[in-house]
């Protein structure tokens, strides 16, 4: 098969499109020929080497990256149920590599079979980022009367955010950076969609309100974007309004006293696990409201020989969407 292999921590250029022999399925575990794989800006920490974040950095090289993958069953392990065989399937992968690959093995208590409306990349989308906008969501009360400022909102969570919040009737201010990013988040169905790269943006965002506050930050960005943004919310914000996710999100301070939920977009914190009742009760949530057509997730497909292009595009946040690779 053909696979992206990590020969040396570094730069994207180190991501090698190589033929390697096929994996072998072990006890309880099948072989998946992969249609859609997924990439998260955690794998570029990982292909760096970056060490102290909230994953292990693989210890032995070569590897091949990636955890989150769909596709068909095409062969099966000792004590797999011979009932996957032939099914489409997403998985992730939790920590282990493999992902980025023509063939990807996993084992058998990972697996989920794909809703036949749904499509292997938007199956992906919502194992892994879609779980994760579930779990953020499971910390926000939104209803008519919420104002939900959703920062990145062009990315693969802010797109489910923004449409999650529509669907509950909230207003949806969605922030994106540039023309491109900020017309897809307004398609999207947020009630106003503007570019944080424009330093009015804040007076804008108050204009339109007409003197409401927001009641709900949901923030995956940190830094200057969200201290704006937390400045938008009133005196009286209720518990968890500013809700802080994602492993590269930066941390911000402000004196308002608006208590702040920090929920890990990498790992997702036993806190959210718990309540959720599970990492696997999210995914079966995740892959319901998809096929269900009330959570659509944006894609950004890249084919797999172009792995380097799409760590690049996502490091840069040239991407919008969920990011995959697709042999």
């Amino acid at each position: 098969m053909y696979a992206i292999r990590l020969h040396a921590f570094g730069p994207a250029e180190n991501l090698l499109l190589e033929e390697v022999d096929d994996p072998v399925p072990g006890p309880g575990q099948v072989r998946v020929a992969v249609e859609a794989a997924g990439v998260h800006l955690l794998d570029t920490a990982l292909r760096e080497g970056l060490r102290g974040g909230p994953a292990p950095v693989p210890t032995t090289l070569p590897t091949i990256p990636g955890r989150e993958v769909a596709g068909v069953v095409e062969a099966l392990g000792e004590g797999a149920p011979g009932t996957w065989l032939g099914k489409r399937v997403v998985a992730h992968l939790g920590f282990a590599p493999g992902g980025y690959a023509e063939l990807a093995v996993t084992d058998v208590d990972r697996l989920h079979e794909i809703p036949a409306n749904l499509d292997a990349a938007q199956a992906v989308a919502m194992i892994g980022t879609g779980r994760t906008a579930l779990g953020i969501l499971q910390f926000a009360e939104l209803g008519p009367d919420s104002v939900a400022v959703v920062p990145a909102a062009a990315g693969g969570i802010g797109t489910l955010l923004v449409r999650y919040a529509k669907n509950a009737g909230a207003t949806v201010v969605g922030l994106a950076g540039g023309p491109r990013k900020t017309a897809q988040v307004a398609a999207n169905g947020a009630d106003l969609a503007v570019d944080y790269t424009d330093t009015t943006w804040p007076a804008k965002v108050r204009a339109h309100l007409g003197g409401r506050a927001a009641t709900v930050v949901f923030d995956g960005v940190g830094g200057e974007v969200a201290r704006e943004a937390v400045a938008l919310l009133g005196p009286d914000a209720p518990l968890g309004a500013h809700l802080v996710f994602g492993w590269s999100a930066e941390g911000i301070r402000h004196g308002k006293g608006h208590f702040v939920e920090g929920v890990s977009q990498s790992v997702l914190g036993p806190v959210m696990i718990e309540k959720a009742g599970g990492l696997r009760a999210l995914e079966l949530r995740a892959l319901a409201e998809a096929a269900a057509g009330r959570l659509t997730p944006a894609v950004q497909a890249f084919p797999l020989a172009e792995a380097a292009a799409a760590h690049r595009a996502l490091e840069s946040r040239g991407t919008t969407g969920k990011v995959v690779l697709m042999p």
